[in-house]
């Protein structure tokens, strides 16, 4: 099948990378305001560039596009590709706003398009094996889980653009880093009920947050916490979530959570226990993620089937998010029971 990327930033050439690893896939044509951005496309993949969207769309063949824009820009530039019969595969998060996820979501459903959102942390094999030892029981009731995102993002970073840690195309830490993170929990622990949260910008000259803390109670009476910046000096010091059940412990962390930190269940032997580690440790980040996202979109349309990351997904954890936003501006507990569904 083939693609086209609109955007050609940072984000944008992890899709090209994909897309080229895939052998039903395809980059045709890219598109970006700023031509000279585009010429890495044109020389290594042989993408036919474009500076009008419009353009692009009424002269090239093309199935998908990756919306790989600041996230200000998702909402527009989704519509348009909707209504020229185009599926979506759109960079996280799907929008800034629930009014514009909800005209993302209505234009693909209008036009019978598919509509993916990168969530690509989902994919990682100890994220994966996580999943499995929760749907299958092991770990019995939960108690709580927390949820850790200590990076580093310096200043240089966030001067690199004019759009990036502003509130209407960036957000901050929240929205642009640990969204994957809060994804993961609403995948595992179910609806929230109730948020709290306090934000300060402490180091960073940015618009947004650069420090988050907040408290999660979810349908199911569990509880959960969030920690996340991008102060850490002088590297990413860790990413993680440890989920507490009756039956069992579990931790996925280091510095990009790719490995079982911590794993002790009742019903698992030590030996099981030590095989599931080394299995992870020998492949701890498997088929990337970009890549993972993009095959099944190819495969979701041969298959007549939705992708595995949804829009809805995506509205999720935006959701999550702006009620995190919420909370803080407010100094107060945000009520979401019945909002998420």
């Amino acid at each position: 099948m083939n693609f086209a990327i609109v955007g050609c930033g940072f984000i944008a050439k992890k899709h090209a990378a994909a897309i080229e690893k895939i052998d039903a896939a395809k980059l045709v044509a890219v598109c970006d305001k700023v031509p000279t951005v585009m010429d890495f496309y044109k020389e290594e993949y042989d993408a036919r560039p474009y500076t009008e969207l419009e353009h692009m769309l009424e002269k090239e063949d093309i199935d998908i596009v990756c919306i790989c824009t600041p996230s200000g820009f998702h909402a527009s530039i989704a519509v348009q590709v909707a209504e020229a019969k185009k599926h979506i595969i759109v960079e996280k998060p799907i929008a800034m706003t629930v009014e514009d996820t909800d005209t993302i979501i209505n234009a693909c459903n209008t036009n019978n398009i598919k509509l993916a959102v990168v969530h690509p942390n989902r994919f990682r094999p100890v994220v994966q094996e996580l999943r499995k030892i929760i749907d299958q029981g092991l770990l019995g009731k939960i108690s709580h889980a927390s949820c850790i995102v200590n990076w580093n993002r310096n200043q240089e970073y966030y001067d690199q653009a004019s759009w990036r840690g502003t509130k209407q195309h960036d957000g901050g830490v929240l929205m642009n880093q640990a969204i994957h993170n809060l994804d993961l929990l609403l995948w595992f622990m179910g609806s929230p009920e109730q948020v709290f949260s306090m934000e300060a910008t402490r180091f960073r000259n940015i618009e947004a947050e650069d420090v988050s803390i907040g408290t999660i109670k979810f349908d199911s009476g569990a509880l959960g916490t969030v920690e996340a910046s991008t102060t850490v000096y002088p590297k990413n010091y860790e990413e993680s979530i440890t989920i507490f059940g009756e039956k069992g412990t579990v931790k996925i962390g280091g510095p990009n959570a790719i490995y079982f930190e911590h794993l002790d269940i009742k019903d698992m032997s030590e030996r099981e226990i030590n095989d599931l580690k080394e299995s992870i440790k020998a492949d701890p980040w498997g088929t990337p993620g970009h890549q993972w996202i993009i095959e099944d979109m190819v495969n979701a349309i041969k298959e007549g089937r939705k992708p595995a990351v949804t829009g809805k997904d995506g509205r999720r954890a935006l959701e999550l998010v702006l009620s995190f936003y919420e909370s803080a501006q407010k100094n107060q507990p945000i009520q979401l029971e019945g909002k998420m569904e």
